[in-house]
């Protein structure tokens, strides 16, 4: 154990719990408990907007798996990364001011509220509901993985303690300070990121005596390393292409990213997120999985690819140096676990319990009910990460084509097409998902692309045609 790499990592936890605290008081003093715990009274700056937009949407699949996947395919999954780049600017220039007015105007506190009120519709509420929950509990064991896998490479303690430690940090500041406490601890998380990204793509480099000799070592080792297709030329230009839709223009189907576009304060506050988010994660996509190619040609020979990062960092940094920039992955890896938490959350009390089960609750009865969910989803989770996947970046990469394929039509479509209605929604939803689990099981990758592609295409026309051959009365 290495109380250097350890302090940095105390510090930046300590951090955390306190801007928890501090939001704590405004979970306590806010006139509307839902609006305030959920998100945020819908007051985030730009800064902060883009910070919590990056820090959610960056997580152990960027700074854990993406790194072990460009470990062992090389610069052709740094390609594929790089299509993340537009993410922040396509999801605030395409739901922008349209979702923020048209959610104001619903008094939408969650994702599964607009789509309630745009459709009117109870079966949309409850499909959205229970697809977040499904398919978020795979991204949320994706990150609590990552977290426990970190801190087993840092402290040397067994996996399950490690995951231990991990559940509790995230739970603790999450249940006391709701979406508020989300999006401060995003910004540090954020701030942590990039700074962590620099530092250890200039160390890589350095490390490997030049950018040169690295690609001389690694195209010594497998010409293909450096190739388009991968290191086993299984990536094909057609199965990257298709991931502009998973990891590009389908995130705007992302619940977890989408709500962003719903608490922001301002026009000029979504303008600078636009500005600043695009370009930090494009340092952070470009800096993180560089350094997993870089790291084939330092330290060759890493059997299990989520540990290339940390091990990278431990190899070729000083000690608290190496504390600092893995404070980066751990960032990551709060920051998205904390909304997802808060995500499933707000699924199962304001888009279910108070939506269904208890609409008079009063609002202690919705604090505690919102309080003990928080907490025993965390505990659902940690169970279900007792038994982790080899490689975490796939699990992760499931949530998001299956939340693609279900919510990207009702959302994009609900904003600009006033003739789509509850039954284009509630089909579209349903055939998303049906056909995103069946190509999943059976044909995976069909013609070469990435699963998530046929799914989106049958969901929107299955969208269009059943709206346009059933009444109208959704507006």
């Amino acid at each position: 154990m290495n109380f250097q790499v350890i302090l940095p990592l105390l510090f930046f936890l300590v951090v955390i719990f306190i801007a928890g605290i501090y939001a704590a008081k405004y979970v306590k003093s806010s006139e509307s408990f839902l609006q305030e715990y959920f998100l945020g009274s819908r007051q985030l700056g730009g800064f902060v907007l883009a910070m919590t937009m990056i820090a959610t949407y960056g997580s152990a699949s960027s700074f854990l798996g993406g790194p072990g996947a460009a470990y062992h395919y090389g610069l052709a999954w740094v390609l594929l990364a790089m299509i993340q780049v537009v993410t922040g600017y396509f999801i605030l220039m395409v739901l922008g001011k349209k979702f923020a007015i048209m959610a104001r105007k619903y008094q939408a506190v969650t994702l599964t509220d607009f789509l309630k009120s745009r459709y009117n519709s109870h079966w949309v509420s409850v499909l959205s509901a229970v697809s977040i929950i499904i398919f978020l509990f795979s991204a949320m064991t994706a990150q609590w993985v990552g977290g426990a896998r970190l801190i087993e490479s840092v402290v040397g303690v067994s996996y399950t303690t490690s995951l231990f430690i991990f559940a509790i940090s995230v739970m603790v500041y999450v249940i006391i300070g709701g979406f508020r406490a989300v999006a401060i601890t995003d910004s540090i998380q954020g701030i942590i990121m990039l700074a962590g990204t620099i530092i250890l793509v200039v160390a890589a480099i350095i490390a490997g005596g030049g950018v040169e000799n690295i690609m001389a070592e690694l195209k010594a080792e497998n010409p293909d390393l450096l190739s388009p297709y991968g290191s086993d030329r299984s990536l094909t230009p057609l199965y990257i292409s298709s991931f502009w839709i998973l990891v590009g223009v389908g995130v705007v189907g992302l619940p977890q990213v989408s709500v962003r576009a719903m608490s922001y304060k301002n026009a000029r506050a979504m303008h600078r997120a636009i500005i600043i988010g695009t370009v930090v994660i494009g340092i952070i996509m470009l800096g993180m999985h560089l350094a997993g190619v870089f790291a084939r040609a330092i330290i060759p020979g890493i059997t299990v690819p989520d540990t290339v990062m940390p091990t990278l960092a431990l190899s070729i940094l000083p000690p608290w140096a190496a504390g600092i920039v893995l404070a980066a992955p751990m960032a990551a890896i709060m920051s998205t676990v904390d909304s997802l938490l808060l995500l499933v959350a707000s699924a199962i009390v304001k888009d279910l319990y108070v939506g269904y089960v208890n609409p008079r609750a009063e609002i202690t009865k919705i604090k505690m009910v919102s309080f003990w969910t928080t907490a025993l989803i965390g505990v659902a989770v940690f169970l279900l990460a007792i038994h982790p996947p080899e490689l975490l970046i796939w699990l992760n990469l499931f949530s998001f084509g299956g939340l693609e394929a279900v919510f990207i039509w009702p959302i994009v479509l609900g904003l600009y097409w006033r003739k789509g209605n509850k039954y284009g929604a509630i089909s579209s939803m349903v055939a998303g998902m049906g056909s995103y689990i069946y190509f999943h099981l059976f044909i995976p990758n069909a013609f070469g692309m990435h699963t998530v592609v046929l799914p989106v295409i049958i969901s929107f026309f299955v969208f269009v045609i059943i709206s346009l051959v059933t009444k109208n009365d959704s507006i």
